[in-house]
């Protein structure tokens, strides 16, 4: 009778061994589909360096981009004859993509917000029945307002909408627009489906903010060339401080790389690290990965 106990009780531990290993292991990669526009590409490009430097040997990417609002997915879904199209359909048609990115840019005159989101979620589902879905939550546009007076600056674009800064602004935008109105909506037709977004933007406005407040260690402009400014140019396209940001909130959204301990040199003396796990801590654990 001994025996047969402490066999069972062997039998039960290396059932609860067994039970654990599967948490233990970590992915060497996800085979990804990534559409947008510029405020998207820049990220999804520089993923494939940081996998790499993260040893994420199996990270594989196809990346479709159109510009502006041609990247949204509602007008790549919409415009069946063009090229990305048919890319973004055939890429997902061999049936192997695991994770699918997209931005969250979308026509707000529509009636239906989250109708190219849904789309683009529910063609892929037969062949890649348990794909995983993120929704990258770009920037504002213009920074400083037109040089033709039709859009405003940040500060007057926030006011004029109700907030006392384009931070209160844009964490509105991401809590009761992108999630409330397109993720959750998009959760309730897609049960079976995660979706999760990654809240890119926060660091063009963080850094943004930083360098007015002279709270960056690099001498970095406003808006110049792309290696030492936050802009390139008046619609608001990133510097690489922006661009080296983002992407390690990307690489923490999708593979949980903990960036305290990435040994990454990004090329600038500000604790880019650091700022992007502040924005990755901040963001709302419901749409997290």
């Amino acid at each position: 009778m001994k025996f047969i106990l402490n066999f069972y009780i062997l039998i039960f531990i290396l059932s609860c061994a067994k039970d654990e290993n599967p948490q233990q292991i970590q992915t060497q990669g996800f085979n990804m589909l990534l559409i947008g526009n510029s405020f998207f590409k820049p990220y999804a490009d520089h993923l494939n360096n940081l996998a790499s430097e993260a040893n994420l040997n199996e990270h594989n990417s196809t990346v479709v981009k159109r510009g502006g609002e041609y990247g949204w997915p509602i007008n790549l879904w919409n415009d069946s004859t063009t090229e990305e199209h048919q890319l973004i359909k055939s890429t997902l048609d061999q049936g192997n993509i695991e994770i699918f990115g997209m931005t969250s840019g979308y026509d707000i005159d529509s009636d239906n917000p989250t109708e190219g989101h849904s789309a683009w979620i529910r063609y892929p589902l037969q062949n890649n029945p348990n794909i995983i879905i993120f929704v990258a939550i770009g920037s504002f546009d213009f920074p400083n307002g037109d040089s033709n007076g039709t859009r405003p600056d940040w500060d007057t674009f926030a006011s004029d909408n109700g907030f006392n800064s384009i931070q209160e602004f844009y964490e509105y935008y991401i809590n009761e627009v992108i999630h409330k109105e397109i993720v959750d909506e998009l959760r309730l037709e897609f049960p079976f489906t995660k979706i999760f977004t990654i809240p890119t933007g926060w660091a063009t406005k963080n850094l943004a903010q930083m360098n007015l407040d002279s709270q960056l260690l690099d001498d970095i402009s406003m808006v110049g060339p792309k290696s030492n400014s936050i802009f390139t140019d008046e619609k608001g396209h990133q510097g690489q401080i922006v661009i080296e940001t983002g992407t390690m909130i990307w690489l923490n959204s999708i593979y949980n790389v903990d960036l305290s301990s990435f040994n990454y040199d990004t090329g600038f003396t500000t604790d880019l690290h650091a700022i992007a796990q502040d924005i990755i801590d901040s963001h709302d654990s419901n749409y997290k990965f």
